[in-house]
C-alpha cells in the first residue's frame, strides 16, 4: 500500500491585487460556454432536416415545417449572440477594473520601502476591500475606481463630502459612502481580533484621472494613485513598529483563514 501524501503548505497564500475580479471574469467566461455550444445542436438539427428534404424517408412522418425551423434557428442564434455580447461587455468592464487594481497595487509597492505593509483583496461574504496599507503613519483602506475617460483632456474627478463626480456627473454607486462603510467594518474586525481600536483612513483612488485638490480635513481622501505616497508621508507617525506588525499579522491571518460562504 502506497503511503498517503499531503501538501507541505500549512497556509494559503495572501491574495493578489484584483484577484476577486479575476475570479468574476473566470465565472463569466464559464457562463458564456453554453451560449457558444447551444447553436451547434441547432445546426445539427438543421442539417438533419435538410438531409430529410434531400433524401425523404419512405414512410410519412410528422415534422416541423422547414420555414418554422429556420425561423426558430435564426431567432435562437440571435439570442445566443446577444447573451455572448452582454457577457463580453461585462468581462471587458471587469478587466478594466482589475487592471486598475493591479496598477494601484504596483504603486503601493513603493510604500513598502517606507516601512509599510500592503495587503490586497481582503474578502468577506458580501464584499471585498481592494487594498489596505498598514504604515507607521496609520492604516489606510483603499478602494480603486477605474472609469473610462472622454477623449478631451480637461475631464476631472471632483467631489464633496457625500458624492464623487466623474466629468461633472455624480457616480451612482456612492463610493464615499461605500468606503466609509468598509473602513468601519475593518475597524471592527481589527478591534475584535487585536483587542485594540485603530483609526482607519478611507481612501478612493482613480487611476489615470486628474482629481481636484482636497479641502483641509476631508474625511475621505480622493486621489490619483501617484499622489497617495506623498499624502501618507506627510501624515504624523501614529503607530509604533510593534503595532504595525500586530495589525499586519492579524489581517494576514484573516486573509489566509477566512472561508466565504458558498452561495
Amino acid at each position: 500500500m502506497k503511503n498517503k501524501k499531503r501538501s507541505p503548505l500549512k497556509d494559503r497564500p495572501l491574495r493578489y491585487a484584483g484577484q476577486s475580479l479575476d475570479e468574476q471574469i473566470n465565472d463569466l467566461r464559464d457562463s458564456m460556454l453554453p451560449w457558444i455550444m447551444y447553436p451547434t445542436f441547432w445546426i445539427a438539427y438543421i442539417m438533419l432536416m435538410w438531409l430529410s428534404q434531400v433524401f425523404p424517408p419512405s414512410k410519412s412522418t410528422i415534422s416541423v415545417p422547414p420555414f418554422i425551423s429556420y425561423l426558430l434557428f435564426f431567432a435562437f442564434i440571435g439570442y445566443c449572440a446577444y447573451k455572448i455580447i452582454i457577457i463580453r461587455q461585462k468581462i471587458n468592464q471587469l478587466k478594466m477594473a482589475r487592471d486598475g487594481e493591479k496598477i494601484v497595487g504596483e504603486e503601493l509597492q513603493e510604500l513598502i520601502k517606507q516601512g509599510a505593509a500592503v495587503l490586497n483583496d481582503i474578502v468577506s461574504d458580501k464584499f471585498n476591500v481592494d487594498h489596505v496599507v498598514v504604515s507607521p503613519h496609520g492604516i489606510y483602506l483603499i478602494e480603486t475606481k477605474t472609469y473610462s475617460k472622454p477623449s478631451r483632456k480637461d475631464a476631472v474627478i471632483s467631489f464633496d463630502e457625500e458624492n464623487v463626480y466623474v466629468d461633472g456627473r455624480a457616480v451612482d454607486r456612492q463610493p464615499i459612502r461605500q468606503v466609509k462603510a468598509l473602513s468601519t467594518w475593518l475597524q471592527g474586525l481589527l478591534q475584535k481580533s487585536t483587542g485594540q481600536k485603530f483609526f482607519v483612513q478611507p481612501v478612493i483612488l482613480f487611476p489615470g484621472w486628474y482629481t481636484e485638490k482636497m479641502k483641509k480635513g476631508q474625511e475621505v481622501w480622493v486621489l490619483n494613485p501617484k499622489a497617495l505616497s506623498t499624502f501618507i508621508e506627510n501624515e504624523p507617525v501614529r503607530l509604533k513598529e510593534t503595532e504595525v506588525h500586530l495589525v499586519t499579522f492579524h489581517l494576514s491571518r484573516y486573509i489566509r483563514t477566512f472561508e466565504p460562504k458558498r452561495k
